[in-house]
């Protein structure tokens, strides 16, 4: 109970100013983030209030920040576009029905994150390489930069176009002045927010000076909305009544739903192992994957975006001085009275300065240590960093994650079965002994049965494997392919120093091993590191 205080209440007076300054800092990342999805911002900052609110009072790591994120709202787009067209071409016709596609996805996607953290998946990002991580973060920096030029955009006669002349210049102007307060103002004091103190001055000189720009409410209004409503999330009771216009859509649903998970989940426990270096304590990811799957549901439910973890917004909580529980409940409770009276600021912000905001988040969050290290690592490792980021870009960042740790596991495997070695020699009764070195598995078995000379070894034959360990099936049946070919030569064959794993695992497969078995005291013996380290907290 004591620990349970603790992880509320660490440090109130802390937590609640920190909370406070996340809050500020959500609302313009929230909106801005909503514009990438192609969704009302209000839906973006419902998703973020219940997103951190669950996740605060549940998940795995004290002082984390979840939100709506733009890892998944790059992958939301195509899915909601489709579903706006579908409900085009009804019979009758239904408005934003890409909107509700979307919260039927996050109940999917909620369902597969509470599965993953029931199976205890969490643990499974600690084999993601760090060249996977670089990769990660670049190719998510260059998806977000992407998508925030589609905003120096406007419609004219049915069709998008860049802006020209004044208004370019404008918009690129009030960009790069957002960028400049961002960039100075943490040199100078770190009390105020820059996020929030750049978009307060930015809107102030369009307000006041009474230059026209983009705003939020005018970005609202052009795409068919009625500006922001700030009243509580509502339960959606008729969102399952949208269930039949999925009919011969649900390929798409289920693996948009798949890949939101993935990416959730893959950014929110990268950030939470990021928090934990930087903390110095130790969260449970398997905790968070069931907390963030309970708020996606509640998101679908509810009318969120959906989200995950914020590695931004959990940088500022963390260095601000939030470490426990409450400074993400305050960030979250303190957004969601931003929506219920402050919404007629928020449509009063310039899309350039939700733009030079993404933009610091991009440069924030590009490994740029990436561009010195690439001629100091091995190749196979600058490889897998710049596929990753490619493929992140090219398709998303869960396939892209993906491939980056298969990639990184068949360099592994090639390198480890070129270690396998036989050394030979002759004992004084004339056996023939094969000191077997290196692992032995699908990579090395063919050259480990290329190390035999079973029709010219004498008639008695010992393989030690006091320095190698027999790991998979395919090891396995290598033994046994070259004890046979002894075993029909009529020759006499030992296997001598197997650890009990291997010894167990060559009689699970055949029991006839017994008989050429040899033990001893003197066997190896191997302890393994096992989910002890994944402990729940």
């Amino acid at each position: 109970m004591k620990r349970i205080i603790s992880n509320f209440t660490q440090n109130p007076k802390n937590d609640i100013l920190s909370g406070l300054t996340v809050a500020l800092a959500l609302v313009p990342e929230a909106v801005a983030f909503s514009f990438v999805a192609g969704i009302d911002p209000l839906v973006g900052l419902y998703g973020a209030f219940m997103m951190g609110l669950i996740t605060a009072l549940f998940g795995g790591r004290p002082g984390m920040i979840s939100g709506a994120t733009g890892a998944m709202a790059v992958v939301m787009v195509h899915m909601i576009q489709k579903g706006n067209e579908v409900g085009i071409g009804l019979e009758t016709p239904v408005e934003n029905l890409g909107l509700q596609w979307l919260f039927i996805t996050l109940l999917i996607v909620g369902g597969i994150q509470v599965l993953a953290g029931i199976f205890k998946m969490g643990k499974f990002v600690r084999l993601i390489p760090h060249p996977v991580m670089m990769g990660f973060v670049n190719g998510l920096a260059i998806v977000i930069f992407l998508s925030q030029l589609g905003l120096f955009k406007e419609k004219i006669n049915g069709h998008m176009q860049w802006l020209q002349g004044g208004e370019l210049w404008t918009m690129v102007g009030l960009v790069g002045l957002t960028m400049a307060i961002m960039y100075i103002l943490p040199k100078i004091t770190k009390k105020m927010p820059a996020a929030l103190t750049a978009i307060i001055v930015v809107a102030s000189i369009t307000i006041f000076g009474n230059i026209d720009v983009n705003t939020v409410g005018s970005f609202i209004i052009e795409g068919g909305g009625n500006g922001l409503q700030g009243t509580l999330p509502v339960f959606h009771t008729q969102l399952f009544s949208f269930i039949h216009t999925l009919d011969g859509h649900w390929g798409l649903i289920v693996s948009t739903a798949f890949i939101l998970a993935a990416v959730g989940l893959i950014e929110s426990l990268m950030t939470l192992n990021l928090i934990d270096e930087l903390t110095e304590t130790r969260g449970s990811g398997n905790r968070e994957c069931v907390a963030q799957g309970g708020a996606n549901i509640l998101n679908g439910l509810f009318g969120g975006m959906g989200g995950c973890a914020m590695i931004g917004q959990s940088l500022i909580n963390v260095e601000s001085g939030g470490r426990g529980r409450l400074s993400g409940i305050v960030a979250a409770v303190a957004l969601l009275c931003f929506i219920l009276f402050g919404a007629t600021l928020i449509e009063q912000i310039p899309l350039a300065a939700l733009v030079g905001v993404m933009f610091m988040v991009v440069i924030g969050t590009f490994a740029w240590s990436s561009f010195r290290i690439l001629h100091k690592i091995p190749k196979s490792d600058a490889i897998v960093l710049i596929a990753v980021s490619a493929i992140t870009v090219w398709k998303d960042l869960a396939i892209a994650v993906i491939a980056g740790v298969i990639i990184s596991a068949l360099v592994f495997a090639w390198k480890n079965a070129k270690m396998i070695r036989a050394r030979k020699r002759i004992k004084e009764d004339g056996t023939k002994v094969y000191e077997i070195w290196g692992p032995l598995f699908f990579g090395s078995a063919q050259v480990f049965s290329s190390k035999f000379d079973a029709k010219n070894d004498p008639d008695k034959i010992e393989i030690d494997f006091i320095e190698s360990k027999v790991n998979d099936h395919s090891g396995i049946e290598a033994v046994w392919n070259i004890t046979n070919k002894y075993l029909e030569l009529g020759k006499d064959i030992k296997l001598t120093h197997l650890s009990p794993d291997c010894i167990s695992l060559l009689l699970k497969a055949d029991p006839k091993f017994e008989n050429i078995i040899e033990r001893s005291i003197d066997d190896p013996r191997y302890y393994v590191v096992t989910d002890m380290v994944d402990a729940e907290v």
